[in-house]
């Protein structure tokens, strides 16, 4: 599968409506884009619906604001049987000065495809090829096997303290 199969990007401008109450545009706003992006980009490697099962930490590096340009690239990172991994990026620009840009924030988001009755279905597995996609496959491989023991250490915690 090529890159262009693993890879979505978006861009749109910042308008009022996007606005918080200090002028800048809305976390939740771009939350909500790089949402879009990652489903689109894991439908567009599925070949099937997507549905958003995590994300991981949002930290937002630099603040956006109106009239900026926004840039959400997602690319396929890792898949498991029934998930797709997405990295998804947001670059922003100003307008007025091309020069002004940079990074805003960075996330991953876990994706599950689903088949016609709605139930999980498995996705073409991923292989990386060139030294960065082997990276970031790593280190998502790493982030989701913490994540999963972690998960489960959590269950055995409620487990017991339900049956205390």
């Amino acid at each position: 599968m090529s890159a262009k199969d693993r890879t979505v990007t978006l861009t749109m401008i910042m308008e009022p409506h996007h606005a918080n109450l200090i002028g800048s545009v809305h976390g939740g706003e771009i939350m909500r884009f790089m949402d879009t992006t990652a489903g689109c980009t894991a439908i567009k490697y599925a070949k099937n619906i997507c549905v958003t099962a995590r994300v991981d930490e949002l930290q937002f590096l630099k603040p956006i604001h109106l009239g900026n340009f926004v840039t959400c690239t997602g690319t396929v990172a890792y898949t498991g049987k029934t998930s797709v991994e997405i990295r998804v990026t947001v670059d922003t620009e100003d307008i007025r000065d091309s020069q002004t840009k940079g990074r805003a924030i960075e996330a991953f988001f876990t994706l599950v495809a689903l088949d016609k009755d709605g139930l999980p279905t498995p996705v073409p597995a991923y292989v990386p090829e060139t030294k960065r996609e082997k990276e970031l496959y790593e280190h998502v491989k790493t982030r989701r096997e913490f994540d999963r023991q972690r998960h489960e250490a959590a269950k055995k915690k409620a487990e017991a303290a339900t049956t205390s």
